[in-house]
């Protein structure tokens, strides 16, 4: 596995960010485009059921797909082992051919952005607001890249999109996920238990 290092931070103004990643001459190496990916599990929920610390899913980015799984860490970051395929249709077939089931479909919207040696993510989810992602090989580098970008590190957050949703619905608990939501798409109504709980 590799870890991924990557940070975020919510709540902020993509036009915002974009005027400064133009004036630092980062390069827009991917417009916004609809992402869509089907999370996977085993017949027996076990990813699920371990308070969502595993992922597994299969991911259209527009101009390629990925199969990725993640797992949690006791770091900051997250493990992960991703791969390209062929096809988002016949990498879920196969999936569900080999016994697994699918449990959410989730759109988003993201733009991609280089600077240096980091990528910066602008991404929107459902019910959420917007935020980036900087990834990079070290958390020295990704750092650096914030800074320059204006934010203090010290409000950088880590983790899933869960993470976000949690820190925008405070009522989530650690046991919710986005992966709870069996649809999760942009003009969809969104669950109550965002604001009220789980009865």
């Amino acid at each position: 596995m590799q870890q991924e290092i990557e940070c975020k931070f919510i709540n902020v103004s993509h036009d915002k960010v974009r005027t400064k990643l133009e004036s630092l001459g980062a390069q827009c190496i991917h417009p916004v485009r609809i992402m869509r990916r089907v999370m996977f599990d085993h017949l027996d929920d076990r990813f699920q059921k371990n308070k969502q610390h595993e992922h597994l899913r299969v991911r259209d980015e527009g101009d390629k797909v990925t199969v990725t799984y993640k797992k949690s860490t006791n770091s900051n970051y997250l493990y992960e082992v991703e791969t390209n395929v062929g096809s988002f249709e016949e990498m879920c077939r196969l999936f569900e051919s080999i016994g697994l089931h699918k449990y959410s479909y989730q759109e988003s919207k993201r733009e991609t952005w280089k600077l240096e040696d980091t990528e910066i993510e602008l991404d929107e989810w459902p019910w959420l607001n917007p935020y980036i992602e900087i990834e990079g090989k070290t958390e020295e580098v990704i750092k650096d890249v914030a800074n320059k970008l204006g934010f203090d590190w010290k409000s950088a957050e880590f983790g899933s999109v869960d993470t976000v949703y949690r820190l925008q619905y405070p009522i989530w608990t650690r046991d919710d996920s986005i992966g709870d939501v069996p649809e999760v798409k942009f003009g969809a109504k969104q669950p109550k238990w965002f604001k009220k709980g789980k009865t």
